[in-house]
């Protein structure tokens, strides 16, 4: 089975160069989307969608795509605390399986829990009116969600090149001792 920093990496690294992804945040309601920069390291909220129906809410995200040359889609999955799917997981994986005829990009899923919480508790905190919150909560919680994977990405890497420093050291070391040990001649 893959793991989801494999399906992280495998996701990123195909596509292309400064293709930008977008971060999508599905509610019953609304649709919060979010952009990265073109060298996906900055995630934004961009708008939030009032869902009216399936053909003009794809329409306005493919808009979208084409408008900001989106290489990829990054869906908040609505786990469970307990991390297994319920059926706010499978209406999001039944809203992809028919985006995507329509709107043939990768598509990643992203751990979203807590996502609506963690953004509702910072413009709590920031003392954004009732009406701000209600129009900022779920672009800002496709953001939280889109910057999650960036930051995930970002780790992995840094963490391949630091082993790959760490092996190039291990081997300059083996080079300079002789196989007994002590110091060469």
């Amino acid at each position: 089975m893959i793991s989801q920093d494999d399906e992280l990496v495998a996701f990123i690294d195909g596509l292309a160069a400064r293709a930008r992804l977008m971060g999508l945040d599905l509610g019953t309601k609304t649709i919060g989307l979010a952009l990265s920069d073109v060298e996906r390291r900055i995630a934004t909220p961009l708008e939030t969608i009032k869902r009216v129906k399936f053909t003009p809410d794809v329409g306005r995200i493919k808009d979208l795509v084409e408008r900001y040359d989106v290489g990829g889609l990054v869906f908040g999955l609505p786990l469970n605390m307990d991390g297994t799917e319920g059926p706010r997981s499978q209406a999001t994986r039944a809203f992809v399986r028919n985006l995507k005829p329509l709107l043939p990009l990768p598509v990643l899923y992203w751990d979203e829990r807590m996502s609506t919480m963690v953004v509702t508790r910072t413009l709590l905190d920031a003392d954004a009116s009732r009406a701000k919150r209600a129009d900022a909560v779920d672009k800002m919680a496709a953001a939280y969600i889109l910057q999650g994977a960036l930051d995930r990405y970002e780790r992995i890497a840094a963490d391949a090149e630091a082993a790959q420093d760490e092996a190039a050291l291990r081997a300059e070391l083996n080079m300079d001792t002789p196989p007994g040990g002590g110091a060469m001649d």
